[in-house]
């Protein structure tokens, strides 16, 4: 095992996502040491993109596959890393048009739940 690389993909995680996050990806065993591993400490921590490249490519993706488990967490990343909520709607309305309604409809009853949260814990 490469402490060195699952420690910087650990601090990386903890700069896109939260505590809560980072325990239910943890609690997945060796899943979710090589997520950490590869995803947050190979690719995230690459420079080519900014944070907030980075997760409005996954929000799309994430939408696009109807990954519906895993898209809170990437919206409020995303959020995190200055996309607005009026950007993630049009991007979900833009991935509608490539990947269908149906997912389109599931990813924005999420983002009016997470705006809906984030809006709280900002007051």
């Amino acid at each position: 095992m490469d402490d060195e690389r699952y420690e910087r993909g650990r601090a990386r995680f903890l700069e896109i996502h939260d505590e809560k996050a980072l325990a239910t990806v943890e609690g997945l065993g060796d899943v979710g040491r090589s997520i950490i591993e590869f995803v947050y400490g190979d690719v995230y921590a690459r420079p080519g993109l900014s944070d907030r490249d980075r997760e409005f490519g996954a929000v799309v993706a994430l939408v696009a596959l109807g990954r519906s488990s895993q898209l809170p967490q990437h919206i409020r990343a995303a959020l995190k890393a200055g996309v607005t909520p009026e950007e993630l709607r049009e991007i979900i309305l833009q991935t509608a048009t490539v990947a269908g309604f149906p997912v389109a409809m599931n990813a924005f009853s999420t983002l009016k739940s997470i705006v809906a949260e984030h809006d709280r814990n900002a007051q």
